[in-house]
């Protein structure tokens, strides 16, 4: 999916965004499932802008651990979050892109003349993941259960031909590829190896994303994204993040075992760790704002969205969809003042800065005769990123967009580039434009 805003005469522009705090799972947001932060995140998100829902045309919403009892998650946002039960709502699901890919749907259907105004966004609840019976009780307890005609007795039967180690210990929700077997992380050990990305250079970066994170929350800069959250029953009300560490260092780092091999370099302290929270950017066409008298932050110039084989480096996708990006809004590094990339690990961040400076990638993997172009960790993630603040899957693209968007009205610079990649070999790149 791409877009060009040059060719287009409509433009959709970003003109607020929230997020919840970001917490560690199965922590004070454990008994606040997906549908309960999105709903968090969007009472925020009207509250900040103050519009008249009935001048909303639609939400598109994102999850990765979807419940399964309500998958339409987006829709039954609109129910608790009291919009009108007429908006038409849309959830999807792309991995760790999942939330800037709503938004650049949400900018599509604004781009086509389909709407005016779109809340956009995504939410995750790691603590809320649905664990699984094995599958040798559900074809044991199936017909039973699912039968009209099952009496007492029918039960008491099932249940004697139970085996208490085989059929009735839950099993552990998937965090594995299911083309691969491999754990991201296991995947992301791989190619910090391959790229020669040290154990050093990771820690280093992610000491850096968490005192830029640290260094924001003391300035304020986070200050009208986060919305506060209460948590049920306790009369407690949570304002910040909880993951940000502004004391840690790379002696500290340096402490921490292997998390994914036995002499391996990714560790708790420079992966992303598990994270609960939601984030929600509302849209709308210039026209739409400038009649309601709401000021932009930025335009969507332009995306993309690929795919790699995830065999091969999975997480390598941003080195492929941030250039693409970049060309179809007839642009280059050269025109780009911010670059934010989401930190699934530093190990990752660090081999798609190399590729992105190779001039044999981006003849192989790009079609292009030169590097894309070097780029200094130290000018990236200004604000620190996902190994900092946290990363709930769905809700880190829409994390992304709010901060550069905000950046680029408070600071006047023109442009910011974004990159993510996800699980199954996916990834997105986006421009961003100063209005």
């Amino acid at each position: 999916m791409a877009s060009n805003n040059k060719a287009s005469k409509r433009r959709a522009v970003v003109v607020g965004g929230v997020r919840t705090p970001f917490l560690k799972s199965f922590s004070d947001f454990t008994r606040i499932d997906t549908i309960g932060l999105g709903v968090a995140a969007v009472r925020g998100l009207l509250a900040q802008t103050d519009i008249n829902t009935e001048e909303l045309d639609s939400m598109v919403w994102s999850g990765v651990v979807l419940p399964g009892n309500s998958v339409n998650i987006g829709r039954e946002i609109v129910f608790d979050a009291g919009l009108p039960p007429t908006l038409e709502a849309t959830t999807i699901t792309r991995a760790c892109t999942s939330s800037l890919k709503s938004i650049c749907l949400a900018a599509a259907a604004i781009e086509r003349g389909e709407a005016d105004a779109v809340i956009a966004g995504g939410s995750d609840s790691v603590s809320n993941a649905e664990v699984s019976m094995p599958p040798t009780f559900v074809h044991k307890a199936a017909p039973v259960v699912m039968s009209p005609k099952s009496k007492p007795m029918d039960y008491l039967k099932m249940m004697m031909t139970l085996n208490p180690r085989q059929d009735l210990v839950p099993r552990q929700p998937a965090v594995k590829e299911r083309s691969t077997g491999e754990l991201m992380g296991e995947s992301a050990e791989k190619m910090g190896a391959r790229n020669a990305i040290t154990r050093e250079a990771q820690d280093a970066f992610a000491v850096q994303s968490h005192k830029r994170a640290a260094e924001a929350v003391a300035s304020g800069r986070f200050k009208d994204e986060i919305v506060p959250v209460d948590v049920p029953g306790g009369g407690k009300r949570i304002f910040a993040d909880g993951l940000i560490r502004g004391d840690t260092s790379v002696a500290k780092l340096a402490k921490l075992r292997p998390a994914f091999a036995k002499c391996g370099n990714l560790t708790a302290g420079n992966s992303s760790p598990l994270t609960d929270g939601a984030a929600a950017s509302l849209l709308m066409s210039e026209e739409k704002a400038k009649s309601l008298g709401i000021a932009p932050l930025a335009a969507i110039r332009s995306w993309s969205f690929d795919a790699v084989d995830p065999t091969d480096q999975m997480l390598m996708g941003p080195a492929i969809s941030m250039p693409r990006a970049l060309q179809r809004a007839g642009m280059t590094l050269a025109d780009i003042d911010i670059i934010d990339i989401h930190e699934a690990f530093a190990a990752q961040v660090l081999s798609v800065l190399r590729m992105l400076a190779s001039e044999a990638f981006a003849k192989t993997q790009l079609g292009m005769d030169k590097a894309f172009g070097e780029i200094n960790p130290e000018s990236i993630n200004l604000h620190g990123g996902s190994i900092s603040i946290g990363h709930p899957f769905a809700a880190t693209g829409a994390r992304m967009v709010t901060t550069m968007a905000n950046e680029l009205k408070l600071t006047g610079k023109a442009t910011a580039l974004l990159g993510i990649c996800g699980a199954g070999g996916v990834s997105a790149g986006a421009v961003l434009e100063a209005v």
